[in-house]
């Protein structure tokens, strides 16, 4: 578990869902959105010699993620009750930093710790069964 950074459950698609006419958000937009993300973190981890938030060592970590109070909370719980490893922890920044990217929000805040969480529940709660 501690090498996956995220896993995520896609259940089967219901004929209803197929044929709904809802307004999608359109690929060239979330391109952007990833693009964007990709030069921020670009421009973070350049002069560690890195290109990619999956790239980070604890150092690297420690040094560039800045998490907001309430982030920590939720880490450091999550800590406690999931038994993480140091690797997982690590993990769990290094998804929710890029989270964090993909926002536009310099600060790691503690919905996007929540949400790497959740990615890493995912998997979890799906092996078991």
């Amino acid at each position: 578990m501690d090498r996956l950074d995220i896993t995520i459950h896609v259940p089967r698609l219901e004929y209803n869902d197929l044929v709904r006419n809802t307004e999608q958000e359109p690929s060239v937009i979330i391109r952007q959105r990833v693009e964007a993300a990709r030069l921020i973190q670009h421009k973070r981890l350049q002069s560690f010699g890195l290109y990619a938030n999956a790239q980070m060592e604890h150092k690297h970590i420690k040094k560039l993620c800045k998490l907001t109070p309430a982030s920590i909370d939720i880490l450091k719980q999550a800590f406690i009750k999931m038994n993480l490893s140091a690797r997982g922890y690590d993990r769990i920044i290094k998804v929710a930093q890029t989270i964090a990217d993909l926002s536009g929000i310099v600060q790691i805040e503690a919905t996007h710790i929540a949400e790497a969480i959740q990615f890493r529940n995912d998997f979890q709660t799906i092996s078991r069964k």
